[in-house]
């Protein structure tokens, strides 16, 4: 059982001004495995009043301290990596030798890209009669999800502290002990007082004081659309900057010429990483209808490898779903799946009988999903694979953009040229080319309502800057 029983405001451990506190669950074993205190709006605003007073000072500091200041905490993370991962595979439920290549292995990348990208960085630009400035924002609200907890911390964090921004940090609720453990690594790295702050508790409560608060310059949130509708509303009314990494509907498209076997293997794994609990997860596969058969059976085949266990089991290639909510959530999707005219192919809603204590449901294949259905236009967040068929390629390029969604995507082809022509078609933020490997450099982020803004690399740190343009006069003329 851990406690943590302080949050971190203006450089100190100190107690929340309320009494409550928030019960942390392991998903494997449904037991309370840590407590948190339950942050308060009073809370938030000693928060954003330290980050303020902290901000004249921090954003002087000059850029080769910042860098400093990121590699000793990529440095920390190093160090205590095996025990974030463990962390995380008790919060979230991801296999631990996943959770340690993922979970705890990209934040790591994560600070140290940003340190690399902070040393040639162009904060002034001449053009013309005029000076440009990259400015800090200012103070930062930062407010994360729970699938991929500390990872989507870092992207905020270290982009923030590049810029030199301050930032209040509220984590999920349901994952927030990783949180912990970044704020000693700050701690410890010598990050001055009031720059960064962690305040724990519910979204309804700290993320909206956050929201709403006259003092925060910047909100970036990661979580559901309907999460990033209510910030931005807040938001609004202060007129604040907010970005957005919100849901996503991704399709990967199997051209006709592609490797089939490949390409569902490929599709297989982006759609059940971290058990389906991914925004960018590739949940609809659209297949030409002659290779539909071919598909599905392949589908099937690949599911079948992903063994459903304990996420500290050897064998385990999938973990249960983060909550009980969640998986339930996911359950009745399924159902809903088939009752609007899905095959099931495999998996389904029931419970898998050899795991009866944990929140797991079993990999999931619909076949010969209606693209208008609910499966084919919500996002389920869960173990779900979605085959829709299409007539040509025109009518997969149509299927692919008809959702309210655009975080990400893939395309397979023979031909790489024809993959990319039809992937410059699809109106989402990031797609894989045969499987192309992510990348921490490439700015992330969607269309329409998965959001707005960039995360990652340059164009990612560019989001924690403002400009200010100084008019100068012209040289006189000799």
């Amino acid at each position: 059982m851990i406690v943590r029983d302080k949050l971190y405001i203006n450089g100190q451990w100190v107690p929340s001004s309320g009494t409550g506190t928030i019960d942390v669950i392991c998903s494997s074993t449904e037991e309370v495995m840590a407590r948190v205190p339950e942050g308060t709006p009073e809370d938030v605003d000693a928060a954003v009043r330290a980050a303020r007073a902290a901000g004249e000072s921090w954003r002087e500091r000059p850029v080769p301290d910042r860098v400093a200041f990121l590699q000793k905490i990529q440095a920390g993370l190093k160090e205590r990596s095996e025990e974030i991962s463990d962390i995380i595979a008790r919060e979230v439920g991801m296999p631990v030798k996943f959770s340690t290549m993922i979970q705890a292995g990209l934040p790591i990348a994560v600070f140290g890209t940003f340190a690399k990208v902070l040393q040639d960085f162009p904060f002034e630009e001449r053009i013309g009669n005029s000076l440009v400035l990259r400015e800090p924002a200012g103070v930062v609200a930062a407010i994360t999800p729970w699938n991929y907890p500390l990872h989507q911390i870092a992207c905020k964090v270290a982009p923030a502290i590049a810029a030199g921004c301050t930032i209040v940090l509220k984590p999920s609720k349901v994952t927030p002990v990783n949180a912990f453990i970044l704020t000693e690594i700050i701690d410890a790295a010598g990050v001055p007082a009031g720059v960064f702050n962690l305040v724990t508790g519910h979204g309804s409560v700290v993320g909206e004081a956050l929201a709403s608060h006259p003092d925060v310059d910047l909100v970036s949130i990661t979580g559901s659309t309907r999460s990033g509708k209510r910030v931005s509303e807040l938001a609004a009314q202060t007129v604040k900057r907010v970005t957005l990494e919100l849901g996503g509907k991704s399709a990967s498209i199997i051209l006709e010429d592609a490797d089939l076997a490949a390409a569902v293997k490929g599709t297989m794994s982006a759609c059940l990483l971290n058990s389906g609990q991914t925004c960018s997860a590739h949940t609809r596969m659209l297949v030409p209808e002659s290779k539909y058969a071919e598909a599905a059976q392949l589908a099937v085949e690949q599911a079948a490898k992903f063994t459903l266990g304990d996420p500290f089991s050897d064998k385990a290639k999938l973990g249960p779903l983060v909550s009980k909510s969640q998986r339930e959530r996911v359950r009745n999707y399924i159902r809903k799946g088939i009752e609007e005219g899905a095959e099931l192919l495999c998996g389904g809603a029931e419970a898998p009988a050899e795991l009866p204590t944990g929140w797991y449901v079993k990999p999931t294949v619909l076949g010969r999903v209606n693209p208008k259905s609910t499966v084919a236009q919500e996002e389920i967040f869960g173990p779900v694979l979605s085959i829709i068929t299409y007539k040509d390629e025109e009518d997969a390029i149509r299927i692919a953009n008809d959702t309210i969604y655009g975080l990400a995507g893939g395309v397979w082809s023979a031909d790489e040229k024809r993959a990319i022509g039809v992937a410059r078609r699809i109106r989402t933020g990031q797609l894989d080319i045969n499987g192309g490997p992510f990348n921490v450099r490439a700015p992330f982020g969607g269309y329409k309502q998965s959001g707005n803004g960039r995360e990652n690399g340059r164009i990612g740190l560019e989001e924690y800057l403002e400009y200010k343009s100084l008019q100068l006069n012209p040289e006189p003329k000799n």
